[in-house]
């Protein structure tokens, strides 16, 4: 009798277990065909999606013409939208990118002759970085944020960094201890400078953050997640790193507070991991995260993010990293740390051996995660014996602070992915990832670093570049195959420098050849780019209708005249060293000119749009006051990034159009008015005034609220074509290039 209750238990049991396993895979189905869809809403019928296991635990995918369908078969969505991405990337010769899509599919579809499958050696693929929710991020809304996660699914991405809505458990958090919401005003940051309120970097900046936004984020944070996790993503949640409110030594007197302060910000307080809130606090985080949006078990804590330990105990070291493990662990028992190592290459003369091994070793082998953050200029893998054992990511970081420049190793990144996993020291490299500050720009480098998510082998770069051009633009063009194997031989072929060299015209006018923010020195030679530029022009009239064609004209032409404004600049300073106040007058007119012209032709393209992300930011808002501050954050982290005397300026400056003719270009006339004064006064100009001046002039141009543009005007060939006719002889004397 007990026996045959037990079989009818276990009989129920599996029942339930089968319905659960079909409802699942209901589920996925219907995420693949709705992923299908959205990327190609006639041609879905076209398709079929199969599921199938994984591969040695491996992701794996197949394709194969059946039946007149073309079959997509994979062991998650993420699988099978990569199937769906090889399809169109190597037999409809399609491309889908930020900054121009090729969809343009060929009729009949072409057949797969022979069936594929491919096995990704990586078991994560990482995407994103803290510091991409703000310099790209900021102000992006759900239609946006959908359009991404496709992008993710398509390129094989299954371990994207979630951050969206974080200021909600906060909230939640520092509630339950006391803190009402008026304590809190000085805590949160706004919108644009989440990222380094969220690491502890900062307080209050660009606030206080209404409490709308509240709301608002946290239901987008649940679509993210749901979409993410559909489509089999296992999304990275916060974890707490010890940064309390400004008031919290009041209400706690007995905590053990440290004060740090990171650039020329006010301190803000850590709370340090040996005193017993921090367990507290560090759990109730995790159990109010996790009951407002789930978790999938891994959690991204970075405890000394630019901001140096009290010391450089190890004891003390490994007293903090298991401390903050346990308050993970302790409510989560499946947690897995993911821990950027940014900071062993950014302050390397603090983390040596004894520090890194120390911090690292409190945590069990399979509870953390490296992210080797900057592997393709400065990896930190190779010299702590691949983390001394950990699991690590590869990662491709490549863009600070959302700078507008032509920049990439491409060599490195075709070749060192997989040099490393075959290294006999790479020890536990188990993923690759993209940890750029900012996206959409470069699109062909990003393109490039995620060939290696189903591929083991080194690219040949010659040839896979020829492919991209067919795809990106949708035809075969000789001109256009040339300009990529200049640009690879050039502006591709970069030095180890903290992302691309930006042009002076965006520096704070001065004589200097270079700024800190405003690096303006090249690992190429400015002459050798415009024989590619010369290629795309030659290429326009076959393929001007492609947008990705369009983007990559307007962006080439950008950086050809943004490297002749380096040069015009630097015949300035010499004119003001001779005197000649008529040729200074006739060559700042040239410089003015050509700022004009760069805005003109960066009109033609959405994505080189300052409304554009000016317009997104007040689209936030409900009320007057709520886009009255979120366009202040907006124009403030592109330009001062913080107060009128911050450090950071610039260091976020973008070469987009609205920002040429509205900001960089009237200081660089209020710079040459008074240098042509001086001129006339035979005194010697004084830089150190005109920089006081200007601060002045640009903190109320982060106050002001004039409108601008958010839709392209002009066409972009017609645009780069009459710039080219303007300016490339006149490049080409002074550079002495026939």
């Amino acid at each position: 009798m007990r026996s045959s209750k037990l079989t009818r238990v276990l009989l129920v049991s599996i029942l339930l277990s089968k319905a659960a396993a079909a409802q699942q895979t209901a589920g996925a189905e219907k995420a693949a065909a709705d992923l299908i869809k959205r990327v190609l809403p006639a041609a879905a019928a076209s398709f079929e999606v199969a599921f199938i296991a994984k591969s040695n635990d491996r992701d794996v995918f197949e394709l194969e013409s059946k039946n007149g369908k073309i079959v997509l078969r994979g062991n998650n969505v993420v699988s099978i939208g990569s199937a769906l991405n090889y399809y169109l990337k190597q037999y409809a010769h399609c491309d889908i990118s930020w900054n121009g899509s090729n969809l343009r599919l060929p009729s009949p579809l072409p057949a797969v002759a022979q069936k594929v499958r491919k096995e990704t050696p990586y078991r994560y693929r990482y995407y994103l970085n803290y510091c991409t929710f703000n310099y790209t991020m900021s102000w992006w809304d759900w239609d946006r944020w959908q359009w991404e996660i496709d992008w993710m699914a398509l390129n094989g991405i299954n371990m994207p960094l979630a951050l969206t809505g974080q200021n909600t458990i906060w909230k939640k958090v520092y509630n339950s201890l006391g803190f009402s919401d008026k304590d809190l005003e000085d805590f949160y940051s706004g919108p644009a400078y989440f990222n380094w309120f969220w690491m502890g970097n900062l307080d209050g900046w660009g606030g206080p953050l209404p409490q709308s936004w509240f709301t608002q984020h946290e239901a987008l944070q649940k679509k993210i997640l749901e979409r993410e996790r559909s489509l089999g993503m296992t999304p990275i949640l916060p974890a707490f790193t010890g940064h309390v409110p400004p008031g919290f030594g009041k209400k706690f007197p007995q905590a053990n507070l440290k004060k740090t302060n990171w650039s020329d910000f006010s301190p803000v307080y850590i709370l340090d991991p040996a005193d017993s809130m921090f367990t507290v606090i560090g759990q109730r985080f995790i159990r109010e995260q996790t009951a407002t949006y789930g978790t999938d078990h891994f959690y991204s804590s970075d405890t000394f993010n630019e901001n140096l330990p009290p010391t450089n105990d190890s004891t003390f070291l490994n007293d903090v990293s298991k401390k903050v493990y346990q308050s993970m662990a302790t409510v989560d028992p499946k947690a897995v740390w993911v821990m950027q190592g940014w900071m062993f290459s950014f302050q390397s003369k603090f983390w040596h051996p004894t520090q890194i091994k120390a911090l690292l070793n409190a945590v069990p082998q399979d509870k953390m995660i490296i992210l080797d953050l900057y592997s393709e200029n400065k990896p930190m893998w190779n010299k702590t014996e691949a983390y001394y054992g950990k699991p690590w990511i590869w990662c491709m970081l490549h863009n600070f602070g959302g700078n507008i420049s032509l920049y990439g190793r491409m060599g490195h990144v075709a070749n060192d992915p997989v040099n490393a996993r075959h290294s006999a020291d790479a020890g536990r490299m188990e993923g690759i990832g993209l940890t750029p500050e900012a996206i959409e720009q470069n699109p062909a480098l990003y393109e490039l670093m995620l060939e290696h998510v189903w591929n083991d082998k080194n690219i040949d770069l010659d040839s896979w570049l020829k492919e991209y051009a067919h795809r990106r633009y949708g035809a075969v063009n000789e001109d256009a195959e040339k300009a990529w194997i200049i640009l690879k031989n050039t502006v591709y072929n970069g030095g180890i420098t903290e992302g691309g060299p930006e042009s002076i015209i965006t520096s704070r006018p001065t004589f200097a050849a270079s700024t800190k923010w405003a690096n303006t020195k090249k690992a190429y030679r400015p002459a050798d780019v415009i024989p590619a530029w010369r290629h795309f022009i030659k290429a326009a009239p076959a393929l001007k209708s492609s947008e990705g064609f369009q983007y990559d004209l307007v962006d080439v032409t950008r950086q050809v005249l943004a490297n002749y404004a380096d040069t015009l600049q630097r015949g300035l300073a010499k004119t003001y060293q001779t005197g000649d106040a008529a040729a200074f007058s006739r060559q700042s007119a040239a410089f003015i000119t050509l700022i004009e012209d760069i805005d003109r032709l960066l009109a033609t393209r959405r994505d080189f749009l300052l409304g554009r992300w000016l317009n997104m930011a007040k689209a936030c808002g409900n009320t007057a006051g709520e886009k009255a501050l979120y366009e202040r954050n907006a124009r403030d982290l592109i330009t001062l990034w913080g107060d009128k005397n911050a450090r950071l300026h610039e260091y976020s400056c973008r070469q987009w159009s609205g920002m040429l003719n509205g900001f960089y270009k009237p200081r660089w006339q209020a710079f040459f008015k008074d240098v042509q004064q001086s001129m006339q006064d035979k005194k010697a100009v004084d830089e150190k005034a005109f920089e006081e001046k200007i601060k002045d002039w640009e903190w109320n141009w982060v106050n002001a609220h004039e409108p601008y543009p958010d839709q392209p005007k002009g066409d972009a060939v017609a645009v780069a074509q009459e710039l080219f006719n303007k300016y490339a002889a006149a490049i080409n004397e002074i550079v002495g290039l026939k």
